[in-house]
């Protein structure tokens, strides 16, 4: 029997269209033979499948359930496509594991954390992941902006705490620049984190469960034709992302085993995608995507299909490890 399928798109964030984005790819390689896909938006005003006649059938909160041609129709899994808040940082995780209907993403608390960039680091900090020297802001915090070029130095990047895409994120070159780069930041998010300058190649790596192992695709080098890895680099085609990556065999072994680490020790599930610097030999992290991009051009499908996963594969991978996990 065909399993129903709530693929969740959209969200409250600036990520609101990427996501749509990845969601219809999902929809479109799903196995129609095996699967009955919805796409469901939920945005802040309303929750809703829209079918083919443009006909939106609003969402039952209750048991997340519609109703069509007076048939209430529940789902067997959630796909989770939507990229930030409420679908990336734990708050949809929640409702879906008390209405115990499993989905492909993390747990709650694990995309809680992973979501703060603040406490990922923190976390991992005791386990040898080194991060870049940082400087902490909450909204109505006096800025001093000597002390934070005092702790971090010039070059620094200021971005929100809790944001995706490389929204509200400024490379600042002068102190001058501090205020703006600040008031930039904090209309993503009310705390914002400032971190030194990390010169050298920047990687990316797709860790996910497949077929019940975890499993750590080909690494990504990013190559940006703009200052950094900006809303504009990476989906307005202002990159080159190399797969795989030209680093030496040492070092994609050592970056592969962190991210690895990293997979593990936060107990994470589904998609993940880690960026790090290299600076040196050493390598620094940035952060942990667990709801990353799913569109043909998006860094983790890229991966996968070198590895050798079809994108029909990947989705029908996650969907099945979901359905798994919740027996």
């Amino acid at each position: 029997m065909k399993k129903n399928v709530a693929i969740i798109m959209g969200g409250f964030s600036s990520e609101h269209d990427i996501s749509i984005k990845s969601a219809g790819v999902v929809y479109k390689h799903l196995d129609a033979e095996k699967y009955n896909p919805y796409r469901i938006h939920i945005n802040k005003d309303a929750w809703y499948y829209l079918d083919e006649k443009k006909i939106e059938h609003h969402i039952n909160k209750n048991d997340f359930s519609i109703v069509i041609n007076d048939e209430k129709i529940k789902f067997d899994v959630v796909f989770n496509a939507i990229h930030g808040t409420p679908g990336e940082d734990g708050i949809l995780q929640s409702y879906f594991e008390l209405l115990d209907i499993p989905h492909t993403s993390c747990d709650s608390y694990q995309a809680a954390l992973t979501f703060n960039k603040r406490d990922l680091l923190s976390t991992l900090k005791p386990y040898g992941i080194k991060s870049a020297t940082s400087y902490f802001l909450n909204l109505g915090d006096t800025i001093d902006c000597l002390a934070i070029v005092e702790k971090v130095g010039l070059p620094c990047f200021v971005k929100a705490n809790r944001a995706g895409s490389s929204f509200g994120i400024s490379k600042v070159y002068e102190e001058k620049e501090l205020e703006s780069a600040i008031a930039k930041a904090f209309k993503e998010d009310d705390e914002i984190i400032i971190e030194s300058f990390l010169d050298g190649t920047e990687v990316s790596v797709g860790v996910i469960t497949y077929k019940g192992e975890i499993t750590v695709l080909p690494i990504t080098e990013i190559v940006t034709e703009n200052d950094f890895f900006d809303y504009e680099a990476k989906y307005e085609g202002k990159s080159q992302e190399i797969t795989p990556a030209r680093i030496t065999i040492e070092k994609q072994n050592q970056i592969s085993k962190i991210a690895h680490n990293i997979y593990s020790i936060l107990k994470l599930k589904g998609f993940t995608r880690s960026e790090f610097i290299f600076k040196g030999d050493e390598p620094y992290l940035l952060e942990v995507n667990t709801t990353p991009g799913l569109t043909e051009e998006s860094i983790l499908p890229q991966q996968a299909q070198i590895f050798g996963i079809s994108l029909p594969q990947l989705f029908e991978n996650a969907i099945e490890e979901a359905l798994k996990n919740n027996t």
